[in-house]
């Protein structure tokens, strides 16, 4: 269901009414500061404007995003003048949010110290020709040590920690632009795919600064009493640190149980910055502190499956859980892959019924939650990820829930796995 929304985030001369969709980040690639950085699992930046300012008429100025992506709820309360804590989990993303929520750094400042190290960087004389293997397959030698020269500028730089954070974000942001081969944003990567569009190094990180340069002399000049946001590299699993009953609306989009692999699709990145050596490095690295949304997560779940089909706080759902579980691990046997979506389902919901419990905690008894949701059918067995969500929330502790239908998945059957028709949409959860 597409809604009409007022674009609230653009600058007065380009408001405009626009169609829109909540589970969309795309719009947001026309936004300040949004988009310095796509983020694909992201949402729209427009519709959370739309929320907050709606929730701050309702007394709702608290504002907590247990799975905080790039930062998009964070920005826009900022924005708002309201207060909010956000928590992401996976260190990479944590660091690019980071970066971004300190767009009301001095950017005359930012400007002089970026291109400083750039300059640096330009004189800088790189005779390594070994790289690891990953990164080889992805670039020609020139464009690897044009990076590695901005890498080891960056390394060998003492700069204070809001220039520092900025440098390496604008690194890490050109790795992708820069490369003539499949690795497109949030994209698996794809060494034997090639793209027209490639940007030299030392060119794309000139333009990035000029572009955050001029996003922040704008923004700053729109926005002066801003709040500044919390973001946490914590587990939204077990939220330590925002205060008992602090929060009272929840603005929040949980990884889908659809199998994507959200440590894989940072490995081009990790790996550049000696993060992980390898695949197997992700395992330890980055899953583990993950909602486990994807089988490679579960890969060494072995007899820990029986703690979490006997889990009480599964209750709610156990009998249609263990129903769908067991269709599951049966259906993969027919398939080559043989893949573990009965794990997935299983260690999917154990873990976001203990985000509801950690949310439980840190909501007050006024408090609002909004889930952009979308449910899932591995090997074509359908799972009701909207029912199962909102029951369990309500054994957490809250009170109600409804769903709101935004529009249809999984409906051009062409080339699918399977022919499923699957929706997305809002989960509406009350205290």
């Amino acid at each position: 269901m597409a809604y009409q929304t007022q674009t609230l985030d653009l600058f007065p001369d380009e408001v405009k009414v626009e169609q829109d969709y909540t589970a969309t980040f795309a719009d947001n690639m026309k936004m300040p500061i949004h988009k310095w950085y796509r983020y694909t699992a992201g949402f729209s930046a427009a519709w959370v404007s739309e929320l907050i300012r709606e929730e701050i008429s309702n007394g709702r100025t608290r504002i907590i995003d247990p799975f905080a992506g790039s930062g998009t709820v964070l920005i826009e309360s900022e924005f708002a003048g309201v207060e909010s804590y956000g928590v992401e989990a996976h260190p990479y993303i944590y660091r690019i949010a980071k970066a971004k929520l300190n767009w009301n750094y001095p950017a005359d400042k930012f400007k002089e110290e970026a291109l400083s190290l750039l300059k640096i960087a330009k004189g800088k004389k790189i005779t390594q020709t070994e790289f690891p293997k990953l990164i080889m397959s992805c670039y020609p030698l020139e464009t690897i040590q044009k990076l590695e020269a901005l890498k080891q500028t960056w390394l060998d730089t003492n700069q204070e920690e809001e220039i520092n954070n900025f440098n390496w974000f604008i690194i890490t942001a050109i790795l992708r632009t820069t490369s003539p081969v499949g690795t497109a944003q949030w994209q698996y990567i794809q060494p034997n795919k090639t793209k027209s569009k490639v940007i030299d190094p030392f060119v794309a990180f000139e333009s990035k600064v000029n572009d955050m340069y001029l996003d922040m002399k704008r923004t700053q000049n729109r926005f002066k009493n801003v709040v500044d946001s919390i973001i946490l590299n914590e587990d939204a699993r077990n939220i330590e640190s925002i205060p008992d009953g602090w929060g009272d609306l929840v603005i929040t989009s949980p990884p889908y149980a659809n199998n994507y692999d959200y440590a894989d699709a940072t490995r081009l990145e990790m790996t550049f910055w000696g993060d992980i050596s390898g695949w197997a490095d992700l395992q330890d690295n980055v899953r583990k502190h993950l909602v486990r949304a994807c089988t490679q997560h579960v890969s060494r779940l072995g007899d820990s499956i029986d703690s979490i089909l006997e889990n009480p706080r599964l209750d709610i759902i156990k009998s249609e859980l263990l129903e769908v579980y067991g269709t599951l691990k049966e259906e993969r046997l027919k398939h080559g892959g043989k893949k573990n979506y009965h794990l997935m389902i299983a260690a999917y919901f154990n873990d976001l019924v203990d985000v509801f419990h950690s949310l439980r905690r840190a909501t007050n008894e006024n408090a609002k939650m909004c889930f952009v949701i979308g449910d899932s059918a591995p090997y074509g067995i359908y799972v009701p990820v909207d029912k199962w969500l909102g029951e369990l929330a309500i054994s957490a502790g809250f009170s109600d829930y409804s769903f709101e239908k935004l529009r249809d998945r999984n409906i051009k059957w062409k080339n699918r796995k399977h022919t499923v028709p699957l929706h997305e949409g809002r989960l509406w959860i009350n205290s």
